[in-house]
């Protein structure tokens, strides 16, 4: 039985922790503190483009699986 293919947000990790040097987590971590301050997707988004200077996919991948895990 083959692998099933990773999907969505999460397919971007590897190449994330690849180009910018840090675990998944670390991204992650940041995005969900800022989620829970109330900050809205987009401006999450642009926050992690502008400060740490993740591409637009990348930053959006990140917000996306950190909000969809909050429900």
């Amino acid at each position: 039985m083959a692998e099933e293919k990773v999907k969505g947000p999460a397919s971007y990790f590897p190449s994330i922790e690849k180009k910018y040097g840090q675990p998944i987590e670390h991204w992650l971590g940041m995005a969900r503190e800022h989620l829970a301050a109330g900050e809205a997707h987009m401006e999450v988004v642009n926050w992690l483009k502008s400060e740490h200077g993740l591409g637009h996919g990348h930053a959006n991948a990140v917000v996306a699986y950190a909000k969809a895990e909050q429900g």
